[in-house]
């Protein structure tokens, strides 16, 4: 989770250690962003790194942000980089990060640096299952209503996307996502329970999907 920034989030960890793990998120593009990472994780505790693609100017495959994911690398920790349409209508739905394959090269030059594509790629299918095929340390995130597939040129629902996916990378490669905030909203469990019911359909066993609602995103936080 993020919450206002590092600092913000770190108070939150330190004074729940217990039941959060927070990201680091400031844009990669500042000439302090690798220094800004490294103290996120070595003195205020946190466990990863988020970024909004379409929120960053410079194009993520650029060689300036190359020191930011040589941090995330050497930490060994997550980088979750939200790509696709942003906001509600009338937000941003044309950037030269809107596409995950703009990471392509990025994930291919450091490939012990763990990516996590939130929302099932949020409108880019075709290119998220691309990208996920072509470089192993590439995970997906279901997180979330997922109101992008109403505005898709061809019918989309959450259990072709869990099959896909799954077909593609296999079950421990996908990790659930609440996309839930801040209060009185909280924690959506409607989320969870249509994405649970779309697994079963699909033909999920019990272990697969362990894996994507706990053991994956465990396993790839605890390693940093």
């Amino acid at each position: 989770m993020t919450s206002g920034g590092n600092d913000a989030m770190s108070e939150i960890v330190k004074a729940h250690p217990d039941r959060f793990y927070g990201y680091a998120h400031h844009d990669p593009s500042l000439k302090e962003a690798p220094y800004l990472l490294e103290k996120a994780v070595r003195e205020q505790g946190l466990k990863g790194y988020k970024i909004l693609g379409p929120a960053v100017n410079t194009p993520l495959d650029s060689k300036d942000l190359y020191p930011v994911w040589e941090v995330a690398q050497s930490e060994n920790i997550p980088v979750l980089i939200h790509f696709g349409i942003m906001g509600s209508a009338g937000g941003i739905a044309n950037h030269v990060n809107i596409s995950p394959l703009i990471i392509h090269d990025v994930a291919k030059s450091f490939p012990d640096m763990k990516i996590i594509v939130p929302h099932f790629g949020c409108g880019y299918i075709f290119e998220t299952l691309n990208l996920c095929w072509a470089c192993p340390n590439v995970y997906i995130d279901t997180s979330g209503s997922n109101q992008w597939m109403r505005w898709m040129p061809y019918e989309v629902n959450l259990e072709m996307l869990f099959r896909k996916y799954r077909e593609t990378i296999g079950p421990g490669r996908i990790l659930f996502g609440t996309d839930s905030s801040y209060f009185p909203r909280g924690y959506a469990k409607s989320y969870f329970d249509e994405q649970y019911k779309a697994m079963i359909n699909v033909g999920y066993t019990d272990d697969e999907i362990g894996k994507v609602v706990f053991k994956n995103i465990d396993d790839l936080l605890k390693g940093s």
